[in-house]
C-alpha cells in the first residue's frame, strides 16, 4: 500500500514506525487512544463537568481514564473502518467487503486496545511515560534505516558530505533539547507565617513558563490542516489553470509556499494552545491562596495580567522556533537528503523523541535519588536532567 511520506497519512506512519503503511494488526497502534486523549483535555478545559472531575484527585482521574478507553474504541472503530475503506482495494479481498471490513475492524480495535493496555503497565510499573515511549519507539525504530539509506545513497566518494550531515543533525537536535528545556522563570516571594512557636514560609521561588508550552500539539494540528488546500484545489483542477497549480504547490511540502503556510498555521496553533493550556488567572489565585506574590506585583488582578503578558512576549519567540524546526525537514530535503533522513531533522519526529528522552532522564534520575542511588554512579548526576534553560 502506498501512503504519501507527507501530509496526515505520512504523520501517522512515522508514529507508528511504518505499520501504517504496511496494513498490520497495529495499523492504528496507539494514535486512536492519543486522539481521544486530546478531546477530553479539550473538554476539561472548555466543559465545567470535566473540569470538576479534573479537579476531583485521584477518583476524578480514574473516571477521566475510563471515559478516554471507552471514546478510545470508539475513535478506533470510526478509524478502521475509514482506513480500511480508503487503503485496502477490492481486488486485494478474498471475501465480500462488509465481512472483511467488520473482522478487520475488530482485529484494529483489538490491536489499538493492546498498545493502550501495554503503554499503561509501562506507566504503572516501568520509568516514564508507556504512551509516548511507545510512539517514541515507533520513530526511533526507522531512524538505523534512514541512516544506512542515506549512507549507501552517498556512496565512497561523498563520506564528508554524510558526515557534515551527522554533525548538522546534532546541532538540530541540540536545538530542539534548548526549544524544549527553555523556560522564563518569575520569582515568587511567600509571607512569613507563625505558626505556634515556628515561622513558616518566608522563602523565594520560582514560576517556571515554558518557551514553548504547546509542545508538539501545534506541528500536528497544522499538519492535520495542510491537506485541505491541495484537496479542495483538486476539485477544481480540470476547470481552472489557477487551481491546477495551487493543488500541485501545497502537494509538495518542499515548496515555500506549502511552508509558509505550515509556519503561520503553527504560529497561530501555538498561541492558540497556549492560551487554553495556560491559565494566568488560576495561577494567581492559587499563589494568592498560598501566600506568594511576585515582588513589585500586587497580588490577585496585576498578577494575572503580569504573568499573561510575559507569556505574551515568550510565546511569539517559542512559536517562531517551532515554526523553523517543522519545516528544517523540507529544507534538508532541498540540500539532497533523502526524505527518510530529512524526517529527523525537525518535525514532530524530532521533538517528540527529544521530549520522551528528557522526560525519562528526568524519572530515572527522580528515582535514583528517591532510593539514594546517585552515588554509586560516576558522573554524579544524569546529564539532561531536571534543569531547565533559562531565559
Amino acid at each position: 500500500m502506498n501512503v504519501s511520506s507527507q501530509g496526515l497519512l505520512g504523520l501517522l506512519d512515522t508514529f507508528l514506525g511504518g505499520a501504517f503503511s504496511k496494513a498490520s494488526i497495529f495499523a492504528l497502534g496507539i494514535m486512536p487512544y492519543i486522539s481521544a486523549s486530546i478531546a477530553i483535555q479539550l473538554l476539561t478545559m472548555a466543559l465545567p463537568y470535566f473540569q470538576k472531575m479534573q479537579k476531583e484527585g485521584e477518583s476524578g482521574r480514574k473516571k477521566l481514564n475510563q471515559i478516554t478507553r471507552v471514546l478510545t474504541i470508539v475513535v478506533t472503530l470510526v478509524q478502521g473502518t475509514a482506513y480500511l475503506n480508503t487503503t485496502v482495494p477490492d481486488e486485494a479481498l478474498l471475501v465480500s467487503r462488509s465481512m472483511f471490513t467488520i473482522s478487520s475492524v475488530f482485529v484494529l480495535t483489538a490491536g489499538t486496545m493492546f498498545c493502550m493496555w501495554l503503554g499503561e503497565r509501562i506507566t504503572d510499573k516501568g520509568i516514564g511515560n508507556g504512551i509516548s515511549m511507545l510512539i517514541m519507539i515507533g520513530i526511533v525504530s526507522r531512524f538505523p534505516g534512514a541512516i544506512y539509506k542515506e549512507f549507501v545513497s552517498r556512496g565512497s566518494g561523498q563520506i564528508l558530505l554524510f558526515v557534515l550531515e551527522i554533525v548538522a543533525l546534532y546541532f538540530v537536535i541540540m536545538g530542539a533539547v534548548m526549544l524544549t528545556q527553555a523556560v522564563r522563570r518569575i520569582p515568587i516571594q511567600y509571607a512569613k507565617q507563625v505558626v505556634g512557636n515556628r515561622v513558616m514560609g518566608g522563602q523565594r521561588q520560582y514560576l517556571p513558563l515554558k518557551l514553548n508550552a504547546a509542545g508538539v500539539m501545534p506541528i500536528i494540528f497544522a499538519q492535520a490542516l495542510m491537506f485541505i488546500p491541495s484537496l479542495g484545489a483538486s476539485y477544481f483542477a480540470e476547470k481552472s489553470d489557477f487551481a491546477s497549480n495551487v493543488a500541485t504547490i501545497f502537494a509538495n511540502y518542499t515548496t515555500w509556499q506549502y511552508n509558509l503556510l505550515f509556519a503561520v498555521l503553527i504560529i497561530v496553533f501555538t498561541f492558540f494552545y497556549t492560551a487554553i493550556s495556560v491559565n494566568p488567572q488560576q495561577i494567581a489565585d492559587d499563589m494568592k491562596r498560598g501566600g506568594g506574590f511576585i515582588p513589585g506585583v500586587k497580588p490577585g488582578q496585576q498578577t494575572s495580567e503580569y504573568i499573561s503578558s510575559v507569556l505574551d512576549r515568550i510565546t511569539f519567540p517559542g512559536a517562531l522556533m517551532l515554526a523553523v524546526v517543522a519545516t528544517l525537514p523540507a529544507f534538508a530535503s532541498l540540500l539532497g537528503i533523502s526524505t527518510d533522513f530529512a524526517h529527523f531533522f525537525g518535525g514532530t519526529s524530532l521533538l517528540i523523541m527529544v521530549g520522551v528522552v528528557l522526560d525519562t532522564l528526568q524519572q530515572v534520575e527522580s528515582y535514583l535519588l528517591m532510593r539514594r542511588y546517585e552515588g554509586l554512579m560516576k558522573s554524579g548526576r544524569v546529564k539532561g536532567r531536571t534543569e531547565s534553560v533559562a531565559i
